[in-house]
């Protein structure tokens, strides 16, 4: 679990995950926090680690020192559906499926969130796109074997689908996750997501990914 700054969500997301009944092994990995997410993380049963230059980075750090085999990158701002172990090896158990991920939830009862995760739906279903919120799930020798993240400031979760994608196939489960709909509420759906899709044209431009990144903070910083 990558974090930076997930005070406000962290305590909820660990005591989601230490609920299941098997046991769980739960790496956190933070990315320089400023707020009391460290500290909040050390009260739970979990590994705590820390490193810096980017999510990209993070995970793998959480990978390499992981001793299971399969891996789930989740996002601290993210809960899990309660039976997700038992959804995780039953997606898994198809030779065929390289990677999973969870349909995507969003925390806000307004109807235009629904409408947001039927989109986000179809793009990870059809184009077999699911971004790093929709708990992205695959065995450790497919990730071994990819070299796992690229560990660029921006946009890791698509570059790793991508190459994913040319591996097998990538498939969701029957339940999904619930995200934090903050980012949404600060800035605005439609803003949101035309950010979002700005950003997708940057990368298939070939734009820096620190560039990219920088001019996605100024977004952020202006909204």
């Amino acid at each position: 679990m990558p974090v930076l700054n997930e005070a406000a969500g962290i305590v909820s997301c660990l005591q989601s995950l230490l609920q299941v009944p098997n046991p769980l092994e739960i790496i956190v990995v933070d990315g320089g926090s400023q707020d009391p997410t460290c500290d909040l993380v050390r009260q739970f049963p979990v590994t705590l680690c820390q490193t810096s230059g980017g999510r990209g980075k993070q995970m793998n750090r959480g990978a390499a020192i992981a001793q299971g085999d399969i891996f789930l990158f989740l996002h601290g701002d993210t809960q899990l559906p309660q039976d997700f172990a038992a959804l995780v090896t039953e997606t898994l158990a198809d030779s065929q499926v390289v990677a999973g991920a969870f349909p995507l939830g969003i925390a806000d009862s307004r109807w235009r969130f629904r409408a947001l995760e039927k989109l986000v739906q179809w793009r990870s279903q059809l184009l077999a796109l699911p971004y790093g919120d929709q708990a992205i799930f695959l065995r450790r020798q497919d990730f071994e074997a990819l070299g796992g993240y690229a560990e660029i400031p921006i946009m890791e979760d698509y570059e790793l689908m991508q190459r994913l994608r040319k591996r097998g196939k990538i498939r969701l489960t029957s339940q999904p996750v619930q995200t934090s709909a903050r980012r949404w509420q600060r800035l605005g759906l439609w803003r949101t997501t035309w950010i979002n899709q700005k950003m997708l044209l940057g990368y298939h431009l070939g734009i820096d990914p620190e560039i990219l990144r920088h001019w996605y903070r100024q977004q952020i910083r202006d909204s």
